[in-house]
Formats: structure tokens, sequence, C-alpha cells
């Protein structure tokens, strides 16, 4: 079986700016990219759509499917009293503890990698049940750390990986493994 990766395209944010689970619009390149992702990931025929319930992600799964499924554990982290606040002003005390240990230190009010790790495998390992070809139109810690699972890295190693916007990456599952067409460039 077959599943694919699409991290959405573009979003229309400032730099520097903590978001997560917050809905916010994507830039009016829109159009341009998905029509992008759309040719590198070629037929979806035979493939189930599931998409984050963010817009980022749900524009672009209407364009591949019309009748996607929503699943909130495709979510990004939650970054819960950060959402929305430019990573300068976060209060430097709860902030410095999650640099040291983001693995498993939880956001105030939000969550740690940990726990978007154990909901995007669990969500991971249901479709694998199911043994249905599926593309997922996500975020990049999603797909961080649905890679981090299939290549046995430690999940504090998987923001090395480079996942730009409109990135679209196939996984394989046969007879008990994966494997991936995943090159792990890593982030300079």
């Amino acid at each position: 079986m077959e599943i694919k990766l699409i991290r959405h395209t573009t979003p229309d944010i400032g730099k520097g700016i903590c978001y997560g689970q917050s809905d916010i619009p994507l830039k009016k390149t829109f159009n341009e990219e998905a029509k992008i992702v759309l040719e590198k990931l070629g037929s979806s025929s035979g493939f189930k759509v599931y998409s984050s319930p963010l817009k980022r992600c749900t524009y672009l799964a209407e364009k591949i499917n019309p009748e996607f499924t929503i699943s909130k554990s495709l979510l990004e982290m939650n970054f819960g009293d950060w959402e929305m606040k430019p990573w300068n002003s976060i209060p430097r005390e709860s902030s410095e503890a999650w640099m040291q240990d983001f693995v498993h230190v939880k956001v105030p009010n939000g969550e740690s990698y940990i726990e978007l790790y154990t909901r995007v495998i669990s969500f991971l390992n249901t479709i694998i049940s199911k043994n249905e070809n599926a593309i997922f139109v996500t975020h990049s810690g999603v797909i961080r750390s649905i890679l981090a699972h299939i290549t046995d890295l430690k999940l504090k190693d998987s923001f090395t990986f480079d996942i730009p916007f409109g990135s679209v990456i196939s996984i394989f599952y046969e007879n008990g493994k994966f494997s991936t067409n995943f090159n792990p460039k890593k982030n300079d």
C-alpha cells in the first residue's frame, strides 16, 4: 500500500509568528502552487484523501478530490497560549524549557511533540489496518513525525528534515515494513 504525504501550500502569515492549529489564510499564489502539487502528485485514482480540518489543507484536499475526509488527527501541533504570537514575544522562561525538550515538554495550554506523534501514528496505524492507499494533506510536524516513525529517527532530530510547502512524499507499507521515496535532505 502507498500513502502520499502532502504539506499544504504557503500560508499568508508574517515571518516569526508561532502558528500551529490557527486557521490562517493562504497566499494569493495558492492556485499556482496547487497546480504544481497536483502535477507532482499525478493520478490520485484509487487513493482515499484525508485532510487536516484547517483551511490551508482543506482547500488543497478539495482540488485533489472533493470527497475528501477530514481528520483532526492530521492537525499540526497545538501551540496553545503561543498561537499567533511572535516567537520573540513568548516568555523566555516557558519557551526555554520547551526548546530544551520540545518532544516531551507541553506548550502551555497546548501539546508536546510526543502527543502530536502519538495521535498521528495511531491514525497512520488505522489506515494501515484498512490496507487502503491514502493521501494525507497535512502539516510539516505531522509529516516529520511519520517520517521519524518509519525511519526509526529520534523525534528530536526530525526537524532537521526539509519539508517545503507543497511537498509530496510517498511512503510504502508492504509485508510489515515501511519504505519511502523521501530524500532526507537536512536543513542547513
